[in-house]
This record gives structure tokens, C-alpha cells and sequence, in this order.
């Protein structure tokens, strides 16, 4: 009786132990990709509260926003990162997909930071001119 217990016990968690160490290293291997992608969030997040409350006050509700989208990006990039560890061939999917998150995170968080007041209208202006200047070409 007491090895059907134990079973019942040990077998999930040496299941669950294999998983999370499995995702921690992953996790370990590829920090500046989740750095970059927290940071990217983490910045538009703090723009977007500081000119929430200048244009209508405080939100709780759009702050804890920040959050949700910080998991779901996370696991999204941690999908991503073990399917490129069990596939080699698909390397590219971790820069498909999550350098234009980034990079549009970073572009809301100038947009934001200039709504707010923190860049002036004239730098916002130059900066968007440089983004887009591809497209006279």
C-alpha cells in the first residue's frame, strides 16, 4: 500500500521536476532574449502608465495589463525556444517573431514616452523620419 502512495506521489513530481528544469535551462541559455523582451515590455508599460495618468488618471486595470502581456510573452518565447532546441532547422523562429514585438514595444514606448511629455514632439518626429526613411527609397 505504501509503494502505490509513494508512486502516485513521486511520479508527478519527478514529471514536473524534469519539466521546470528542463524550461530553467533553456531559460539560463538564452537570458538576453528574455532580458531584452522584459525590458522592452517593461518599458512601454511604465511610459504607458505615467501617460495614462497625465490623460486620465491612474487605471488599475491598464497597469495590471503590463503583467499579462510580460506571461503571455514569455511563454511565448519559451515556446519558441524549446522548438528551435528540438528542431536545429528552426533557428529562425525566435528572430521572426520576437524582434518585431520588440521592436514595436520600444516604438510604443518613444510614442508613449512623448505623449507624456518626457520627449519633445520635435525628436519624436526626427526618430519616426529615421524609422521610416526606408520607405523613400
Amino acid at each position: 500500500m505504501k509503494t502505490a502512495i509513494i508512486l502516485k506521489i513521486t511520479l508527478p513530481l519527478l514529471t514536473m521536476s524534469f519539466i521546470l528544469s528542463y524550461v530553467y535551462n533553456v531559460s539560463l541559455n538564452n537570458w538576453e532574449q528574455y532580458f531584452a523582451l522584459t525590458f522592452s515590455i517593461c518599458i512601454d508599460g511604465i511610459f504607458g502608465i505615467i501617460r495614462g495618468v497625465k490623460a486620465e488618471g491612474f487605471k488599475t486595470f491598464k497597469a495590471l495589463r503590463i503583467f499579462k502581456s510580460l506571461f503571455t510573452w514569455i511563454v511565448i518565447l519559451t515556446t519558441i525556444l524549446i522548438t528551435e532546441k528540438a528542431f536545429p532547422e528552426a533557428s529562425w523562429l525566435s528572430e521572426t517573431i520576437i524582434i518585431p514585438v520588440i521592436a514595436f514595444m520600444v516604438i510604443s514606448a518613444v510614442k508613449n514616452a512623448s505623449q507624456s511629455g518626457l520627449i519633445k514632439a520635435e525628436l519624436l518626429n526626427k526618430i519616426m523620419e529615421k524609422v521610416d526613411q526606408h520607405k523613400n527609397i
